[in-house]
């Protein structure tokens, strides 16, 4: 059937949480009611990325980009927009005072290019035929039918695709190395493990697109010699295992899963395998114990998986967004894709922008796009007009970029040059207010609590850090221990196990390399100027006070006192610090050192 419009309402998992799922419910509604569900298909789609804007509905042909909708909202999309043909202005994304209408004019998208999110926003993730209609398993049949395995991984070198997990290791070797064993039974497995706060990109691509991952390892499947692959995904992902759920059923029906894939003869099938969330089934040896059933404990390497994996056979293990990149190189080739991106690094990154940024979001760009351009352009720089402080990327195993390396063009190579890693793609954006002792102190305490404790340089380690940490920011530090930090750190990432040890005396090793001052300032001064380490602080009420009591009768400790009209005094023996005080205060009468 023909539609005069096309109505896609974004249903990841942030903006279902906002509310699209009534959205979605009321449009069909509304749409009924007047009489014009004929004219007018409604299509829940994956997320659009613009993750700040939303719950976003977006019609077609026009490309009108509506935001922050609401389910009232519904029925002036059906009337005005639908019936009437005139868009809602009051919906449409704006800036400057300025109405943009269409996604590409919007800044946020200008300098994405969207290769592993291709799809995400723009079909029904649960409707196979969608994907088909988007070239979807044109790479599968390709593969099955006119290239060889040995052709499928030079095509997969000669791309540059390196995996996205957070090594980098190029993943045509790996899928060499995992082919060359002579085995019967070889497995492919997808860690959708995704575990740094504050990333969710394989989450997203999941939801939006999941048969580009099927078809990625589809094709692995084909290309090691494999016949069984598993997705290890955590169970706090229910609406991305559920799309897979759907997905790999319609694959199956369609014959594109299971045995004799397209009358080709080739076997394979997918099963899921829920993670209960812990940090270090992210580390591929660990994951592949969970798997078995075993506890998520990593082990040593050599043998590598490709070797000696899954149950003692050679396994493949990639990422969610590794995956989804091979269809689109076998469909347009690697010559294509290596031109995208630079030396170091080819083709595109999908980032989880978060923190103290105007548009947070999920990004995807070409390597060697500069940090200034990821944040302040596409991200709309910082919030509330404050100062950039430092991004910190690579999640709890990664480190924190200073304002002076803004314009470092982003790749794996410089970011390790730097005191950081590239990790699965979080990016946390950090302003004036916060502090990087008490940033390391928080990823310091999250490794101390994701360490299985197998070994003891992490398990040791870790609290070790945690302790000179929280002693540095309660003002009890002396600065022999900015030594034993450093120390600490460098054995750790020498001797311990997996990269969950070794990583996690990074956040903290480069805060002390580029924010040392700060440290100082805490040890000695007994002073935190982003005034996040409570121990630190001391709330004063000034001259501005005009004695209305509001800051006394809301203290929980009954610090503050003062007769009526006249200035107040905060008792700092009793204060809690807990800055109600400056919250409750209309005057800012009250302020922190």
């Amino acid at each position: 059937m023909a539609y005069n419009h096309y109505i896609l309402v974004c249903g990841g998992t942030g903006c279902e949480s906002s509310g699209s799922g009534e959205i979605y419910k009321n449009l069909h509604a509304e749409a009924k009611a007047a009489g014009v569900e004929d004219q007018v298909q409604i299509v829940k789609t994956g997320c659009f990325g613009f993750c700040e804007k939303g719950p976003i509905v977006k019609v077609l042909p026009e490309d009108s980009f509506y935001v922050e909708v609401k389910p009232e909202d519904a029925k002036e999309i059906i009337h005005e927009h639908i019936i009437k043909g005139r868009e809602v202005s009051r919906l449409l994304y704006d800036k400057k005072k300025k109405s943009i209408s269409q996604a590409n004019e919007i800044q946020f998208y200008q300098k994405q290019l969207r290769i592993v999110l291709r799809n995400c926003g723009l079909i029904n993730p649960e409707n196979i035929d969608e994907y088909i209609a988007r070239d979807g398993y044109m790479a599968l049949e390709k593969v099955l039918f006119n290239m060889t395995p040995d052709e499928v991984i030079q095509e997969m070198l000669d791309s540059g695709l390196r995996g996205r997990g957070g090594a980098g290791f190029p993943t045509g070797r790996k899928w060499s190395f995992t082919k060359a064993p002579e085995n019967d039974v070889k497995y492919v497995v997808c860690n959708a493990d995704e575990g740094d706060p504050g990333a969710y990109m394989n989450r997203s691509t999941i939801e939006g697109d999941p048969h580009s991952v099927l078809e990625g390892m589809i094709i692995c499947g084909h290309t090691i010699g494999a016949h069984q692959g598993f997705i290890y995904i955590r169970a706090e992902y229910p609406l991305a295992v559920e799309r897979l759920k759907i997905a790999m059923k319609q694959a199956r029906d369609y014959g594109l899963l299971g045995k004799d894939i397209l009358g080709s003869g080739f076997d394979f099938d997918i099963e899921i395998r829920l993670g209960a969330g812990a940090f270090v089934c992210g580390e591929e040896t660990a994951l592949l114990r969970s798997i078995e059933g075993k506890r998520g404990m990593p082990t040593p390497k050599p043998p590598f998986p490709a070797v000696c994996g899954l149950w003692g056979k050679p396994t493949c293990i990639d990422n969610v967004e590794t995956l989804a990149n091979v269809p689109v190189i076998i469909n347009k080739g690697a010559k294509w894709y290596s031109t995208i991106g630079d030396e170091d690094s080819k083709g595109t990154k999908v980032f989880a922008l978060t923190g103290k940024v105007e548009n947070s979001g999920l990004v995807e760009v070409p390597f060697g796009t500069t940090l200034r351009e990821i944040i302040f352009d596409i991200g709309g720089g910082i919030k509330n007009g404050k100062k950039f402080k430092g991004v910190q990327t690579g999640g709890p195993s990664g480190g924190i970029l200073s304002e002076e390396e803004l314009d470092l063009p982003i790749n794996y190579a410089n970011l390790k040059a730097h005191g950081t890693i590239m990790g699965s793609g979080g990016v946390i954006v950090m302003d004036e207010d916060d502090c990087v002792v008490d940033v390391s102190k928080f990823y310091m305490q999250f490794c101390v609590e994701e360490s299985c404790g197998k070994c003891s340089p992490c398990r040791i380690g870790t609290r070790q850090m945690y302790e000179i940490l929280d002693k540095i920011t309660r003002g009890n530090g002396t600065m022999e221990d900015i030594e034993k930090l450093k120390d600490i750190g460098s054995a750790m990432q020498k001797a311990s196990l997996c990269g969950l040890g070794q990583g996690a005396p990074n956040p903290t090793l480069s805060t002390i390399k580029k924010f040392e001052n700060e440290y100082i300032e805490h040890i000695k001064d007994k002073h935190c100027r982003a005034g996040k380490c409570k121990h630190l602080v001391q709330y004063y009420i000034t001259e501005k006070c005009i004695g209305c009591g509001a800051c006394a009768r809301k203290c929980p400790a009954d610090a503050i006192s003062g007769d009526k009209k006249q200035r107040h005094v905060i008792n700092q023996t009793l204060c809690l610090k807990c800055g109600e005080c400056e919250r409750t205060c209309k005057f800012n009468a009250i302020i922190k050192k």
